[in-house]
């Protein structure tokens, strides 16, 4: 009797164990949803134009689509006056983000604040201004300038005439400024390289080249130059080559890190390269606009930075998988649409 009873509690756990466990009640998958069910969200760069900004649309794009948002981009086409024009417009429009890659310190700094008190979310992407908004995701533009300025320095080496010189963009946009802040930062600790000249370009490639130039016209015996955008470095290394100094001069610059720059520094055009890693900036802010809608927050309630990791890359970091394409978001978003 005892080895009958040992048996049926034994079954008697058995037919538990088969009894399928309750489902728990996970609020996650609902709240996530909600978070961007049907809202907007809008990309205002300073330019389509640019691989940053197709990087941006593309990678930003399909993470607010994916989790059920709506995406849309306001070209202003470099113009400052049409990117005001942009964001008020969105403000109109009562989206639940816009991501405005700012042109300068100032210029959208009330329209940001504007925006804030109507309940949007300000994201800068790229370039920072005077006003701290939600949340700033992009480089340090001081420590990529401090990379910029150790590649050109060991790039020139310590049997060299230790004289740099420097392609600024303007005098009004924080990258610009502080990528100068950066190279001064590591000059203190290498006092014997000297900074001979540090022109404009304005971000134009035709201007970049002309100053790079008389740059080398003055101090032919130049060993390094930084350029602070990888398209007007382009126009520099025009002037590097014009002058017969391919290989004489080291050129360090800074990009998004897209196919074009890895075959910049394939073709030895330029030397080194700090790239801002766009797909992974990407993520940041689509991360951002996510847990903000998920949060709690009114726009405005807390700042966030988040700055994208730098390194240098030269011709022989180079590898598969290096650089982005746009041409393969291109082929990724047309199988999408079929």
């Amino acid at each position: 009797m005892a080895k009958w009873k040992t048996l049926a509690a034994a079954a008697g756990v058995l037919i538990l164990g088969a009894v399928p466990a309750l489902g728990r009640e996970d609020p996650g998958p609902a709240t996530y949803k909600q978070a961007l069910d049907g809202k907007t969200v809008i990309l205002i760069p300073m330019a389509m134009g640019e691989d940053l900004a197709q990087g941006w649309a593309h990678y930003i794009g399909t993470a607010v689509k994916e989790a059920g948002g709506k995406f849309e981009v306001r070209d202003p086409n470099w113009n400052t006056e049409a990117g005001a024009q942009a964001i008020t417009d969105a403000i109109g429009s009562k989206p639940a983000a816009i991501v405005v890659q700012t042109p300068d310190l100032q210029s959208y700094s009330k329209l940001y604040k504007r925006a804030q008190q109507a309940g949007i979310f300000v994201i800068q992407v790229d370039n920072p201004s005077n006003y701290a908004s939600d949340a700033f995701v992009g480089s340090n533009w001081e420590t990529l300038g401090e990379l910029e300025a150790k590649a050109v320095i060991a790039g020139c080496g310590p049997n060299s005439s230790k004289k740099i010189g420097l392609i600024q963009g303007d005098q009004v946009n924080a990258s610009s400024l502080d990528q100068y802040k950066g190279v001064q930062n590591v000059l203190k600790d290498h006092p014997d390289f000297q900074v001979v000249a540090a022109p404009d370009s304005n971000w134009d490639a035709t201007t970049a080249r002309n100053v790079a130039a008389t740059l080398i016209q003055q101090h032919p015996d130049v060993c390094g130059i930084v350029d602070f955008w990888d398209q007007t470095a382009q126009g520099t290394a025009a002037a590097i080559r014009a002058a017969g100094k391919t290989g004489k001069i080291f050129l360090a610059t800074t990009g998004g890190g897209e196919a074009a720059d890895c075959k910049l520094l394939e073709s030895d055009t330029i030397d080194a390269l700090v790239a801002t890693d766009v797909p992974n900036q990407s993520r940041d802010v689509s991360t951002l606009i996510k847990f903000l809608l998920q949060s709690g927050l009114k726009p405005g309630d807390a700042k966030t930075w988040l700055y994208t990791p730098e390194k240098i890359t030269t011709k022989t970091d180079l590898k598969p998988g290096t650089c982005w394409s746009i041409e393969d978001n291109k082929a990724a978003e047309a199988a999408a649409a079929k």
